[in-house]
């Protein structure tokens, strides 16, 4: 489920009297990773005498990253803090190197790992995560100016649409828009330049890194985002979660617990849309 919203505020559904909706461009989508019958009783967070302490990165924006007082800041950590205060525990932030996150939980240096960790079965063999609360949406962006169709296997037939070589996206393009013509290049920024000089009619890879660049100097207002999201677990994988360890069950259920609240009372979707301004969804 997608949410479109404009500003902060999560709109009703509309009456035939209700005033038209913003335009497309003003308007921000903001998705749904819970189920509404899945909710229970409140569950609380284990007490254990000490705060609870969150691992991150600080160099991967918006998920995580270094604020302008040097403390993390992010999607991903600002989350988690709310996680904090739905649960009324004490929480600590502290960052380290991204590829030392999971040895640093393991090793009880920390409680919970919150940052941009692909759930995996390797992964869900030796820690336990919570349900997703983003996932890494595959999206198309075109240029503005061409009046190009939304992709459809039918509407990319000829077209010419970049692609990282090797990657999931060009094993997605190749099975399902046969018909386009897939031009292969060796990183994201090299599609993105081709497709800004007008070399290609679009360029299909990872939504968040398309938004950021739409959104961004580089692009100088050149493309947007075009059709759907594309979120199939074979290709794209199947998000992030808060990781924990296998023993702590209770936490990580009440983690869980505390996300659906969040996304209930609309804290979710005011933290996406401070750092989401362009929604990769």
């Amino acid at each position: 489920m997608i949410l479109v919203v404009a500003g902060a505020t999560v709109a009703p559904p509309a009456r035939a009297e209700d005033p038209p909706p913003p335009p497309a461009a003003e308007r921000v989508a903001i998705p749904n990773f819970w189920n509404p019958r899945s909710r229970g009783e409140r569950v609380e967070a284990p007490q254990t005498g000490r705060p609870v302490r969150f691992l991150t990165d600080d160099e991967f924006p918006p998920m995580h990253f270094a604020g302008p007082d040097g403390n993390p800041t992010g999607f991903v950590v600002e989350l988690a803090r709310a996680v904090c205060e739905r649960l009324a525990i004490s929480c600590t932030v502290q960052a380290r190197r991204f590829d030392t996150l999971l040895d640093a939980l393991n090793e009880r240096q920390g409680d919970v790992v919150a940052a941009a960790i692909p759930l995996t079965p390797t992964l869900r063999a030796k820690f336990l995560a919570t349900r997703p609360y983003f996932r890494w949406p595959a999206r198309f962006v075109a240029r503005t100016d061409r009046g190009l169709p939304a992709p459809s296997a039918e509407a990319l037939a000829g077209r010419s649409v970049g692609v990282i070589g090797g990657s999931a996206h060009a094993a997605y393009l190749k099975a399902f828009f046969p018909k386009a013509a897939p031009r292969e290049f060796t990183d994201l920024s090299a599609a993105e330049g081709a497709l800004r000089r007008g070399e290609t009619d679009y360029v299909f890879a990872d939504g968040l890194n398309l938004a950021l660049w739409v959104g961004g100097f580089e692009a100088g207002h050149c493309c947007a985002l075009i059709g759907g999201d594309y979120l199939e677990n074979r290709y794209f994988g199947e998000g992030i979660g808060l990781v924990t360890r296998q023993e702590d069950a209770a936490l990580s259920r009440a983690l869980d617990d505390a996300l659906q609240r969040i996304w209930d009372d609309g804290k979710y979707a005011e933290l996406y849309l401070r750092f989401f301004p362009i929604s990769p969804f």
